[in-house]
């Protein structure tokens, strides 16, 4: 068939998939492929039967290190190269990494035909430029959040991912993949919360940011957050990641935040403030209060949403749900684990938790999701990428060389009607989140009212 290839557009594809003699062994593959999928609502862990999609690393400072840490764990993500513009950070990579090939320039990392999947991990305000590059090159493109430090970085990005649908692109909204809070996905849209009320979400931790070097160029580069003109503050560097949480949990979107922030403990001539208070309207009266502070540690993370029924609470990989005494009875939480908390018993919501045995006995079994958020994020950038490199090989296979329309289409059918990819956030999902960011950092630096539009959402 591969002497045959040609090119074919969106129309000569509808027509040639008309032929049931003409797709029967594809789709065969097809079939058997998504049956042994366990679906993108369930949790699943890869393992060293996952065929691999070797890795480059883009930028080797702290993230990058620790993005590195968990590739190292993951079989289906060796690490094959890394790039770092800083010389003694490259070294470091070399030592720490002695398996990967060093490139001074992201460039040359790109034009290595070895890499075939690219995690950018350098500031926002350079990811447009490495991410157009990488999709260019042929790379799947694993981004960090935010994705641009402007609307317009982040809307040149998502349309990048849009026109080049033969690449796995992902945004680093590590909760999206995380299996604790996949887990409540299918419960928060059941109804069980009741109506939604309001929801708060908080993030303390008491650390500076600033980062130093012996070198005053370097530092300045690196220093990139304290810096107004690049940094999305702390709505943007944190916070994104818990409203995104709210919003995809509840498929809401805000229409308009409202903030303020101050320099309160680091008063060292930085742009950037060390501790922001924000809120989220929306137009079915429920709100989102969030408050982000480099200032103090106490109470960690957390979201809490509630609703006429049901609170519920969740704090890093553990989740619960307390009930109102007027709420309805559901059935499975009588049976469920309970844990006191701010003095009232909260039913665990975790995998097992409200597993019955024989005779009605209850078994509970301890969660198994063990590792970081960003392991599992990295982990569905992987698979995922494996899943459409292999899934537009066949279809090139069967009719040549594509347009993008076909593919996107083509991947659309095979792999999300038959939930075949572990859960990740997709472009759009990434530019949304960002621009939600960039409205509510708006905000702080203003302290107005800013409003969200829903041409604003759109790429």
């Amino acid at each position: 068939m591969r002497e045959q290839k040609q090119d074919v557009n969106r129309r000569d594809f509808i027509a040639a998939g008309s032929s049931l003699a003409a797709m029967a062994a594809m789709m065969e593959a097809f079939e058997a492929r998504a049956q042994d999928s366990e679906g993108k609502g369930s949790v699943r862990r890869t393992d060293d039967s996952t065929p691999p999609t070797k890795m480059g690393l883009i930028g080797y400072g702290p993230h990058g290190r620790e993005i590195a840490r968990n590739l190292a764990q993951l079989p289906s993500a060796p690490l094959v190269a890394i790039s770092d513009t800083y010389g003694p950070m490259l070294r470091r990579s070399k030592r720490e990494h002695p398996k990967a090939k060093g490139y001074a320039k992201y460039q040359d990392l790109l034009a290595d035909k070895n890499v075939e999947g690219v995690i950018i991990a350098t500031a926002p305000h350079e990811h447009k430029a490495i991410v157009l590059a990488a999709l260019k090159a042929g790379k799947h493109v694993y981004c960090e959040a935010p994705l641009g430090h402007s609307i317009a970085d982040a809307r040149a990005i998502a349309k990048a991912a849009a026109d080049n649908p033969k690449q796995n692109f992902q945004a680093g909204l590590q909760f999206r993949s995380e299996p604790q809070r996949h887990f409540m996905f299918p419960f928060m849209r059941s109804g069980a919360l009741g109506r939604a009320v309001q929801a708060r979400t908080q993030w303390h931790k008491k650390t500076s940011w600033r980062r130093v070097s012996p070198n005053a160029a370097r530092e300045k580069a690196i220093n990139w957050r304290l810096n107004k003109q690049l940094s999305p503050g702390l709505a943007g560097e944190v916070g994104m990641h818990q409203v995104d949480l709210v919003n995809y949990f509840l498929n809401l979107k805000p229409v308009a935040v409202s903030g303020f922030g101050s320099t309160i403990q680091w008063r060292d001539g930085r742009q950037v403030p060390d501790t922001v208070n924000l809120v989220f309207e929306y137009e079915n009266g429920f709100s989102l209060t969030q408050e982000l502070t480099l200032s103090n540690s106490f109470d960690g993370e957390y979201e809490v949403m509630h609703g006429t029924n049901s609170a519920v609470m969740l704090r890093g990989s553990q989740a619960w749900m307390y009930k109102e005494a007027d709420a309805p009875l559901i059935g499975w939480e009588v049976y469920a684990r309970k844990e006191a908390h701010y003095g009232k018993p909260g039913v665990v919501l975790a995998a097992g938790a409200t597993t019955l045995g024989k005779g009605g006995k209850k078994l509970y079994q301890e969660s198994t999701f063990t590792q970081t958020p960003i392991f599992y994020s990295l982990e569905a950038f992987a698979y995922n990428s494996h899943q459409v490199q292999t899934t537009v090989a066949d279809l090139i296979e069967a009719f040549g060389e594509p347009d993008s329309e076909t593919v996107t289409e083509f991947l659309k059918e095979q792999l999300g009607g038959t939930n075949s990819l572990l859960p990740a956030a997709d472009a759009v999902e990434g530019y949304q989140a960002n621009v939600i960011a960039l409205k509510a950092n708006e905000a702080v630096n203003t302290r107005k009212r800013v409003e969200i539009a829903a041409a604003d959402l759109m790429v």
